[in-house]
C-alpha cells in the first residue's frame, strides 16, 4: 500500500541549501517509487508540477513576525510565542490531515522558528494524527560555545526528546553528537543518498531497465556492448559470469547487441546462448537485450545514449572476442574510467593499459577469480561500488526508509 508522506522544512527549492536538496530528492524518489508526497515550506516556490508544494511564510526562518517573537522571548516574554505557535499549528493540522507520516527536516532542532517546533510537538502529542519524524541534520548545540539563551526555557525544547516523535539522523557520527544532549531519544541512522538517474541524466528506458533488473541492488554489474555473433565468443562471457556467481557475487551481465534474425547461423548461435543461460541457472544474472521487452510489452531498442548510460551504471566492461579489428568499447570505457576485462587479442592489447587481460584458453572460473583480484586493486571501483550498494536512494528507500516508515506508522 502506498504511503502518504508529508515533507516539511523552513524552505524548499529554488532556495539553495543542503537540506533543501535532500527535501527535493526525498520528494522526487518517494513519488517515483509509488508513494503520495506533499511538501510544506516557509520559503521557496512551487518548484515542480509533479507533486503538491505549499508555501506558508509563517514557517520560514526569516519571517518578520517569527523573528520579532524570538526577540521578545529572549527578553523574557515567552507569551509572545503563543499566537504564532497557534497559527502554525493550524497550518500543520490542516496540511497533515490524511497523511500517514510527516518528515520534519531539521525544524525540531534548529533555533530558526521556535513556534514551528512547538507546534510540531503539539501535533505529535495528539496521538491520532500522522507519525512525526524529526529528520535531524544539524544542531546549534554542536558548536563549541552555543548561545546562552539556548539553555533557557522555552528554547530547551530544541534539545529535548519527545516520546511521541521518532528521531532519525544522517550518519553514525551525527548520532553520537545528538546522543550527547538528546540522550533519551532513540536515534535511527538513515544516510543521505544520491540518485544516479538524475545525477547521470539517465534516459527513461535506462531508468526502466535499471528498475526491472534491480540493477542498483546488485553486487556487480558487467556490460558487454557486442553484436551476437560467434566471433564475440559470448559463451565464454556466460561461463565467466557463472564463475563470478559461484564466487558469491550477485552479478548482473548485460549484453546490448542484436543478432540478424534472417541469418540462420546467427539465430542458431543466439539460441545456443539462451540454452547455456538456462542450463547454468543464470536467468536472473544475464540480460540479453536483443529481444528484451519491458513489463509493459514495449521492446527495448538500444542506442548510443543508452549504451553510454550502461557504462555509467556498470562496474566493468567485459569483452571476450576471439578477433577484432579494433576495440571501440575499450576506448569508450576508458573515457569514463570504467574497469575493463578483456581477451588477450592483438586489437585489445594494442589499446589496453591497466586492464585485466585473460587468455581465451583459460578456465572461466580462473578468469572470474582474476577479475575479482583486478577489481579489488581498482580504488575508484571500490568507492563506486560502495556508493551504489549503500548510498543510492533506491537502495536506501527499499532497505531503510520505507520499512522504517511503515513500522512507525503502522502501515506494515
Amino acid at each position: 500500500m502506498p504511503l502518504r508522506i508529508g515533507i516539511l522544512h523552513y524552505s524548499c527549492p529554488p532556495v539553495v541549501g543542503g537540506v533543501e536538496e535532500i527535501v527535493r530528492q526525498h520528494a522526487a524518489i518517494f513519488r517515483r517509487m509509488g508513494h503520495s508526497v506533499s511538501v510544506l515550506a516557509g520559503m521557496g516556490e512551487v518548484y515542480t508540477e509533479d507533486l503538491p508544494v505549499r508555501i506558508e511564510p509563517m514557517l520560514g526562518s526569516r519571517n518578520t513576525l517569527i523573528m520579532k517573537a524570538h526577540e521578545e522571548c529572549k527578553n523574557g516574554h515567552e507569551g509572545a510565542l503563543q499566537q504564532p505557535t497557534d497559527t502554525i499549528y493550524g497550518i500543520l493540522k490542516g496540511w497533515s490531515h490524511g497523511l500517514d507520516i510527516v518528515l520534519a527536516h531539521n525544524v525540531l532542532h534548529m533555533p530558526f522558528n521556535l513556534p514551528l517546533a512547538m507546534a510540531l510537538w503539539r501535533l505529535a502529542a495528539e496521538g491520532n494524527g500522522p507519525a512525526v519524524v524529526s529528520w535531524a541534520h544539524d544542531s546549534p548545540y554542536f558548536q563549541p560555545s552555543p548561545p546562552r539563551y539556548l539553555f533557557n526555557p522555552p528554547w530547551v525544547v530544541l534539545r529535548r526528546s519527545n516520546q511521541n516523535i521518532h528521531y532519525v539522523t544522517i550518519s553514525e557520527s551525527r548520532k553520537k553528537m545528538f546522543e550527547k544532549y538528546c540522550e533519551e531519544a532513540v536515534w535511527k541512522v538513515i544516510p543521505d543518498g544520491i540518485d544516479p538517474i538524475c545525477f547521470f541524466y539517465l534516459e527513461p528506458k535506462t531508468v526502466s531497465l535499471c528498475e526491472e533488473l534491480d540493477l542498483f541492488s546488485r553486487d556487480m554489474v558487467v556490460v558487454q556492448p557486442s553484436r551476437i555473433t560467434p566471433r564475440k565468443n559470448l559463451e565464454l562471457s556466460i561461463h565467466i559470469i557463472r564463475g563470478l556467481k559461484l564466487l558469491g557475487y550477485d552479478v548482473l551481465f548485460i549484453v546490448t547487441g542484436a543478432y540478424d534474425p534472417h541469418e540462420e547461423r546467427a539465430v542458431a548461435y543466439y539460441r545456443r546462448l539462451i540454452y547455456w543461460i538456462e542450463e547454468l541457472g543464470l536467468q536472473e544474472n544475464i540480460a540479453i537485450l536483443a529481444e528484451y521487452r519491458f513489463r509493459d510489452g514495449k521492446r527495448l531498442i538500444p542506442d548510443r545514449i543508452f549504451i553510454r548510460d550502461l557504462y555509467l551504471v556498470a562496474d566493468m566492461l567485459l569483452m571476450t572476442s576471439k578477433d577484432e579489428g579494433f576495440g571501440l568499447p575499450l576506448i569508450e570505457a576508458g573515457m569514463i574510467k570504467l574497469p575493463i576485462a578483456c581477451s588477450e587479442i592483438p586489437a585489445f592489447t594494442e589499446l589496453g593499459e591497466g586492464v585485466c587481460f585473460f587468455r581465451l584458453d583459460e578456465p572461466p572460473l580462473a578468469i572470474a577469480g582474476r577479475i575479482i583480484e583486478y577489481l579489488a586493486r581498482t580504488n575508484t571501483l571500490k568507492m563506486f561500488r560502495n556508493v551504489m550498494s549503500k548510498y543510492v536512494w533506491d537502495v536506501i528507500c527499499k532497505k531503510e526508509i520505507f520499512p522504517y516508515l511503515r513500522e512507525i506508522s503502522g502501515q506494515i
